[in-house]
């Protein structure tokens, strides 16, 4: 396994409360990565961990480690703007900016970060739209309100905007809670098309999801992780009973 990410005895705090306890997780090069685990298990802590997004908010402390291409992003000369170039991130729903068209919306991250020599925002806008599919839907909309587009559609406008930057690795947090069944399937494809260019680390509530999507699987409960391996493998013969109970609908 190459591993691109990985997440060495990490622990997390919001104040005195514990939200993840002792993880240690692998994250493997172009593969999907799912964690599920009932609402308040530390899934969607983790994962902000991932980017140290976490740190906007008061009171929150780590431990352990998190090693991304064999360097600590806790270390004291790690730069947070490199780090969340590299490590990209898509929440549980759409937050278009509301004040650009969709087509600013989309190049926003690329002025923050500098235009590469060469490069044209024009191109690089078309490119992140065709690899969100959604280039043939709004090629004629560009500078419309993004508010003019369905949940999906901006949705996969965030999926755009994240990719635009060039990150090594796409956090996803619920990516389609609030979209509809024929949204989250065209959400899914993506997903699946986008992992032969990024490493993606997804949470899921949805277990048909995870199932469909994910290349390797963490059940997560109690802020502890439970079991991580193959999907096929936790799905069909997973090793420890709270997983199966989990899976099987006896709780969550």
């Amino acid at each position: 396994m190459n591993v691109k990410l990985l997440v060495e005895e990490f622990s997390a705090w919001y104040g005195k409360n514990q939200a993840v306890k002792d993880v240690t997780l692998p994250v493997p090069l172009h593969q999907v990565t799912a964690i599920i685990g009932p609402s308040g298990c530390g899934k969607s802590t983790l994962i902000r961990c991932l980017n140290r997004l976490h740190e906007l908010l008061p009171g929150t402390r780590t431990k352990g480690r998190v090693m991304l291409d064999g360097q600590d992003i806790y270390s004291d000369n790690m730069d947070l703007a490199e780090l969340r170039h590299r490590i990209g991130m898509v929440f549980q729903k759409p937050n278009p900016f509301s004040t650009m068209s969709i087509f600013n919306n989309v190049a926003a991250g690329v002025r923050v970060n500098g235009l590469r020599p060469g490069t044209k925002m024009e191109d690089i806008v078309e490119k992140s739209l065709r690899m969100a599919a959604l280039w043939d839907e709004v090629k004629d909309r560009l500078h419309e309100s993004p508010y003019n587009l369905s949940g999906g559609q901006q949705q996969r406008l965030c999926i755009a905007r994240a990719l635009a930057v060039e990150p090594e690795v796409l956090l996803m947090d619920e990516p389609c809670s609030a979209l509809d069944p024929a949204s989250t399937l065209k959400v899914e494809e993506l997903i699946a098309d986008l992992k032969s260019r990024y490493t993606i680390l997804m949470v899921t509530h949805n277990m048909q999801q995870a199932a469909r999507v994910a290349d390797y699987t963490a059940f997560f409960l109690n802020g502890q992780m439970i079991e991580y391996g193959l999907t096929t493998e936790i799905f069909t013969n997973p090793k420890d009973k709270r997983t199966e109970d989990y899976i099987s609908g006896r709780f969550g």
